[in-house]
């Protein structure tokens, strides 16, 4: 028999993250400053943006009653690893809804081991129904959500990547982490959904700035809606403090090209710094880019924010096939 959900955090997280800076000749010759907001190091089990972007929806699904957690994601999703961890420490029983029906049958690899071994119900459906219920979610059909119940029962549904407005106002609370934030600060962040770019736009101060780094192909004007439109649903207003750039993708979401791997082995190399690659390698590579094009002048002070650590099965932080997977950032 399940336990009633303890309503308060069993998951003691490291908080505030650190802030670490970066000694770097090559910025410092341009004028620029460079630190770290190391949220990877908050929990190893909800690392980073997931802690910051579950953690507010935990509580509402244990306020409103639910006992299970229902959500979506790829073949190598962080996302799904943290709700299945999330759920074994809160008492919720989950359930994960996996694209590729192509995998129920085939060995599971270790993001979905891990998953499982918290207690999670994986469910691979074929990619067209992924998209169709995705679709449904996303414009409020009520014909999804009863679909989704008969087939799992009455469940707290948290969207791919976990990104709504609670987690974006989640994502938002690391800037009073940053007090010191002014005019020519720039916190950068990976989007992979949107959610913790719109928390971290909401809540600066005025003069600082936010700049996102689109880690999949061909998402221009389709997150800068998403990023808006969290905005208007959690805040009632716009913001004019933020942009994405799109051009340090690296090919698009689980691509690494031999340019950005160079990059990040030397990053590492020089500042003891293990990098993700999927996003924040590429975030890191695009804060140089902007650098060395000028579009971070001297007198800046650029925040990056480590949402993530490396993948733990593989040294180089890349899996080297992410399945498919879609991006939780």
């Amino acid at each position: 028999m399940r336990h009633p959900p303890d309503t308060t955090s069993p998951i003691r997280p490291r908080l505030p993250s650190p802030v670490r800076d970066v000694a770097d000749p090559w910025l410092a010759d341009r004028g620029v400053a460079l630190r770290l907001k190391r949220d990877d190091l908050i929990h190893p089990l909800m690392p980073g943006n997931k802690w910051r972007k579950l953690t507010p929806n935990l509580r509402a699904a244990v306020e409103r009653g639910h006992t299970r957690l229902l959500t979506f994601g790829g073949a190598y999703s962080n996302h799904i690893r943290a709700v299945a961890a999330a759920g074994a420490a809160y008492g919720l029983s989950t359930v994960g809804v996996v694209r590729g029906d192509e995998l129920a049958a085939a060995p599971r690899n270790w993001s979905l081991a891990r998953a499982e071994a918290h207690g999670m119900e994986l469910a691979f459906v074929t990619r067209s129904a992924y998209r169709e219920t995705l679709r449904g979610l996303s414009e409020d059909d009520s014909g999804t959500l009863r679909a989704l119940e008969e087939r799992w029962g009455r469940a707290y549904v948290l969207p791919e990547g976990g990104t709504n407005v609670l987690a974006a106002r989640g994502a938002a609370e690391l800037v009073a982490e940053l007090p010191d934030l002014g005019p020519g600060d720039v916190v950068c962040c990976a989007v992979g959904t949107g959610g913790t770019l719109a928390g971290i736009a909401a809540a600066l101060p005025a003069g600082a700035r936010a700049v996102g780094f689109a880690v999949l192909k061909g998402a221009e004007g389709y997150l800068e809606g998403e990023v808006a439109a969290l905005h208007e649903r959690g805040w009632g207003r716009v913001f004019d403090s933020w942009r994405i750039e799109h051009g340090y993708h690296g090919g698009g979401y689980g691509r690494v090209p031999a340019e950005l791997e160079a990059f990040a082995a030397e990053f590492e190399e020089r500042h003891g710094v293990r990098l993700e690659r999927r996003y924040v390698a590429k975030l890191l590579w695009g804060v140089y880019g902007l650098v060395e094009r000028g579009e971070l002048p001297p007198g800046s002070r650029v925040t990056a924010v480590i949402t993530g650590p490396p993948d733990p099965e593989d040294p180089a932080g890349s899996t080297g096939s992410a399945g498919g997977a879609r991006p939780g950032a």
